[in-house]
This record gives C-alpha cells, structure tokens and sequence, in this order.
C-alpha cells in the first residue's frame, strides 16, 4: 500500500449535545437533528456543505437541510459507522460526511433495564439473562482464572465516576466523590457487579463530521486523523449467553473474553505504534471489569495482570494510561443502544484537540477509543492522532 488508507481523512467537528437523564420536549429526531448541527458548525461549515450521512436517524438531516442527494449508511453503532464514514471518503463517495445519532424517550417507557436488553429469545428470556448478567459472566470467569479482586474493579468504576464527579457536562456531576468502599457498598446487580459499577441511563445525542485532509486548512478546528481502527465480532450481541473461550479456531488466544484483540492488533500494525505510545485511553465502561479486560486484550499488559495493572495508578488523572477521562457511560452519559458507542470518539478527538473541559491529558497525541465488550460478544477499536498518517 502506498499510503496509508485514512491518509486522505480528516475529523474536523464533534459535538456532544446536553445530556440529561429525561431532555424535556425532545424525541430522537430532535435531538439527533441538535447533535448534527452542532458538528457541523464546530468543523465551521454549513449544512450545503455535508454530501454523507452515517446513521439510522441521520437521513432526517438530509430532509430537513434540504442539501441532497447525499451517499447515506444506515450503520448505527460507533466506532464501524466512523470507519465506514472515512472509507466512503477515501474511496471518493463522498467529500463531507455526518455520523450522527441520539435518543430521547426510549428509556421511559420501563421501570430498569434498557430497551435493547428484554430479549425475546427463547433461549435467553427464560432464566432472565440481561446485560449484568452478561457481562457478569465473563467477569467471574475472569475471577476464577486469574484471581482478580472485586477491589480491582471498584477502583475501576471509583475512578471512571469521580472523572464524570467534576465534569460540568455529566449528567452525574457533582455526585461523588466515589471511594472504593462506596462502589461494594453500593446494593449487588449481577454478582460480582454492585449498582455503582454499571453503565447508568440517560438521553442526549452526539455527532462528528469528516472530511477530505486537503480541505482542514479552511475549516474552524484543528484536525484529527485516525490512525487506524478495525471491529471483533463473535456473534450477535445480547441473544445467546456469552462464554470466554467462544472461538479460538484460527488462533487460540483469539476468543470471546478477549475480543478487540485482533482489532486492536490490526490498528496498532496500521498506526506503525504500540501500546505505549497511546497518552489516552478513552475505553468503553459499560461494567467495571470491561477496562480490566480491555488493557490485557489489547497489550498494555499480559493476561491475568490487568487487575494488579489498574490498581498500579497509571489509570487516574495524571497517570500513565487515564481511562474514560469524561466519565463514560457510569457518569458522563448512556444515551441509548448507539449514542455512547460514538462518545468515546468525540471524547477522543477533543483530548488530541486539547479542548476537554476536565480530565484534559497534557500534551495528548494519540488516542484509544473502543467499543463494545465481551458480554455483547464485540468490541470496536479506533486509533486517533494529531499527526496525519
């Protein structure tokens, strides 16, 4: 390959719109068309500007902007729709493209657990699997193998909720702070998960734009540019009870407790780097144990370290590798099925910018973003860095 294959993109708006636990007078429509319009004017363009959308709700920009015809993905989730965004662009589909997506509504119309985890497979429904439980079972499997503390992972979720505890734009700022006696204090949802270290509910929406490297001269921000990026797929995700040694056919330390493996390995051979030289690791924490995981599936250190790894200090503010600087999905925001999936990008592309309102890492160059987890049988990885590659 000549060049490398995002050579020619750039991330040039982001925007995260208020977050909240209920957005009075907002639907997903609205508040995506919200998100799309505040990416679009932080990359300082117009909508005329805009010849790509990416997300199930973002065709509703095209109409209401009234700026087709556009190329148009219906892709839903996070860090693929991003990578799906930027192909289109290198490939010539497109020049400016929109990834957008919110939700506003869906979480009221239940008493718990989230919309997307009430399955109707028969398999699953009848002995009440829902997401805890699910990722619950990689947790403990971890557990036993490797001998890792329910204290590991409190301090995990302790220092994920005290980044979102002083940033203004969480939905949870100024509720803590959280020690780690708090987080296993906090009542038992899914042995071994307390409530304190499982992703909350809430609305909002997000949005990027992307656009060709040659036109970042003319535009508001400075650029960010992915330096690669790929996706592990085991199955589909929340309909079949997940198993740590799922796979392993082609390469036996390929399997679903470790998924993202393989991603992360592609994007590092792509970027030309390593694990240590990420300044931020802006991980998806959807439960405690997921950024255990994530540090020993992507090589920031062997497997069954990772919970020693955490309790290191390298995870904190000032740290060698801070985690979920924002707040993540236990403090910052969940937004629905899709919308947290795409905050780990934004949350990324603002600490190469150096504009995070807190939690901002000095010097920051390189970025981690991921998605996903082992109990969803996925996990999605991007790369993001100042430098073009």
């Amino acid at each position: 390959m000549s060049k490398h294959p995002f050579h020619d993109v750039a991330i040039v708006g982001v925007h995260n719109t208020r977050q909240a636990r209920v957005l009075e007078g907002h639907d997903a429509r609205s508040i995506t068309m919200e998100g799309a319009l505040g990416a679009i004017s932080d990359a300082g363009l117009e909508p005329r500007d805009i010849d790509g959308v990416v997300g199930s709700l973002a065709s509703d920009f095209l109409f209401q902007s009234r700026v087709g015809p556009a190329w148009r993905s219906l892709s839903p989730l996070g860090i693929p729709a991003v990578l799906e965004a930027a192909m289109a662009i290198g490939c010539g589909l497109a020049s400016t493209v929109l990834v957008a997506t919110g939700e506003a509504g869906s979480y009221r119309q239940h008493d718990s657990t989230a919309p997307w985890t009430r399955p109707t497979n028969e398999f699953v429904a009848s002995y009440g699997m829902f997401t805890a439980a699910e990722f619950a079972l990689m947790a403990r499997r971890h557990m036993h193998m490797y001998g890792t503390t329910a204290e590991s992972m409190a301090h995990v979720a302790a220092t994920i909720r005290n980044n979102g505890h002083v940033n203004p734009e969480a939905v949870y700022f100024g509720k803590g702070p959280f020690t780690i006696d708090d987080i296993l204090g906090s009542r038992m949802i899914a042995d071994p998960f307390h409530l304190l270290e499982c992703a909350t509910t809430s609305e909002g929406a997000t949005a990027l734009v992307l656009t060709r490297a040659d036109r970042v001269e003319d535009l508001a921000k400075p650029p960010v540019y992915i330096l690669g990026g790929g996706t592990d797929y085991y199955g589909p995700a929340y309909q079949h009870p997940p198993v740590w040694d799922l796979g392993g056919n082609r390469r036996s330390d390929l399997v679903a407790g470790y998924v993202g493996r393989q991603a992360a390995e592609e994007a590092f051979a792509a970027a030309g780097i390593g694990p240590d030289d990420v300044d931020v690791c802006e991980f998806y924490d959807p439960f405690s144990f997921e950024l255990i995981r994530q540090f020993e599936a992507f090589g920031f250190c062997g497997e069954g370290e990772g919970g020693d790894f955490v309790m290191s200090g390298v995870i904190e503010p000032g740290g060698r590798f801070p985690i979920t600087t924002d707040g993540g999905t236990m403090s910052f925001s969940h937004g629905g099925a899709s919308v947290q999936l795409f905050q780990r990008v934004v949350r990324g592309v603002q600490q190469i910018r150096g504009e995070c309102v807190t939690g901002q890492v000095g010097g920051a160059e390189v970025a981690m973003s991921t998605g996903g987890g082992s109990g969803a049988l996925f996990t999605d990885v991007l790369l993001l860095g100042k430098d073009r590659p």
